[in-house]
């Protein structure tokens, strides 16, 4: 009895589950076909197993399908429970898994075709492409028994890929755990480990002396913070009457596309707007080359009020990056955060402690308002 190495991207039935099979075809018969593929089973390798232990040769179909590898995936998923770690480790074997290539069967679409795309395979599992990396880490860096571990539910892939960094020992003393609650929480402590040693190597990189001498050379920074001068000119006739015009110089939103960003090739950027200016803002992002990620919201307490419109008691510091840049603390880091009114524009204190904590490296405040600890300045107002 062989299986076909497309069958094997599934793993076996464990024994309690393959004896509750056998017994349910013993007393109720094969319900399904054994389905088979070049000479091998392709789909029913379980039934099979069960079959052989009853002493019975099962019924068996010959698979007549242009895609083997899909057929395969989709026949697993409906009939199995697993987690999203355990498809991401097949997804992985499916994103490595040759579609055709030098067989001569015909039935396989795309002869001599590459193999199939990370996207591709992600989206037959149902799993995100960073579920897929990680699970590619695990098979590539960590020990046979973390892959393992992982395929059998006993340790998320999120948590192998960060493990499969530590030393090979390190690993297979986490592994040796009696149970799956001792190996997960082993696990995290060195996954706690690795993070931190792998935080204190961003921040030693990005402080290094000579680096930043280089970056100081070359006019750019690790993290930028940016509050620009919107045309709020714009928006007079939502405000009071008599309120026209600000007292500080604007742009236009072409001006501020042609401003150049002083970004170092993995950067951190906060693009700081208001509700009026969020499309804008967004297009802003595009025109300098960054990539959005998320929104910070300052919760103020208190602002103005359009006529016939809610408060605006909030301001945005869009978050975006150019590159891979890395934060060095995620702890008590939200999206969301409280902090009192300052002068007009003003952005508070707060805010600049948030970034200070989760980000190393040359860091600039472009258009700000007033000297900023930890940052260098661009701003009319600034001293």
């Amino acid at each position: 009895m062989q299986f076909h190495e497309y069958a094997n991207i599934f793993p076996m039935l464990g024994e309690e589950e393959l004896e509750d099979l056998r017994a349910d075809i013993e007393k109720n018969g094969l319900a399904e076909p054994v389905v088979l593929y070049e000479g091998k089973i392709l789909d029913g390798r379980n039934r099979a197993t069960a079959c052989l232990m009853l002493g019975i040769t099962p019924e068996t179909v010959e698979y007549t399908g242009d895609d083997p590898v899909a057929y395969v995936v989709s026949k697993n998923l409906k009939r199995r429970h697993l987690t999203t770690s355990q498809r991401a480790m097949i997804a992985e074997k499916v994103a490595t898994m040759p579609r055709g290539g030098d067989r001569k069967s015909e039935n396989i679409k795309g002869q001599n075709c590459p193999l199939i795309s990370q996207e591709d395979a992600a989206k037959q599992l149902n799993i995100s492409e960073t579920s897929l990396k990680q699970a590619r880490k695990v098979r590539s860096d960590a020990i046979p028994e973390v892959a393992d571990a992982v395929e059998s539910g006993k340790l998320p892939v999120s948590v192998a890929a960060t493990l499969a960094d530590a030393a090979p020992e390190q690993q297979r003393e986490v592994i040796a755990k009696d149970d799956k609650k001792a190996i997960l929480a082993a696990a995290k402590e060195i996954q706690a480990e690795v993070r931190e040693k792998k935080r204190a190597e961003v921040v030693a990189k990005l402080n290094d002396i000579s680096t930043q001498e280089v970056k100081q050379a070359q006019g750019v920074y690790d993290v930028i913070v940016i509050d620009p001068p919107w045309d709020m000119k714009k928006i007079e006739r939502d405000v009071a009457p008599e309120q026209v015009e600000f007292d500080y110089p604007t742009m236009t939103e072409e001006e501020l596309s042609e401003f150049p960003i002083p970004a170092a090739d993995d950067c951190h950027l906060w693009l700081w707007t208001t509700h009026k200016f969020l499309p804008v803002a967004m297009r802003l992002l595009d025109a300098w080359g960054f990539k959005y990620v998320c929104n910070f919201v300052w919760h103020k307490n208190g602002g103005f009020q359009p006529f016939g419109l809610p408060q605006y008691n909030c301001e945005f510091a869009i978050y975006a990056r150019k590159g891979t840049p890395e934060f060095i603390d995620t702890k008590a880091f939200f999206t969301c955060f409280e902090a009192p009114r300052g002068r007009h524009s003003e952005k508070p204190e707060e805010f600049y402690s948030i970034v200070r904590r989760v980000t190393a490296g040359r860091r600039i405040d472009i258009f700000n308002r007033r000297e900023i600890e930890g940052f260098d300045t661009f701003g009319q107002e600034a001293q």
